[in-house]
């Protein structure tokens, strides 16, 4: 009986991890780029600073 290659299972799952936060990222980019174009007329909300109340 032959014994499992271990190092590919590991490349194929490194591969496919690396596949799925390359198309996350394009999916944020993409969604990026849309949003402000939906509302033009709307800015982007201001960030204010968190302040520590201690």
């Amino acid at each position: 009986m032959a014994k499992p290659n271990y190092q590919y299972e590991k490349r194929q799952k490194e591969l496919a991890k690396k596949r799925k936060q390359e198309e996350k990222r394009l999916r944020k980019l993409e969604q990026s780029n849309t949003q402000p174009q939906d509302n033009p007329d709307r800015p982007p909300p201001a960030v204010t600073p968190q302040t520590d109340a201690s």
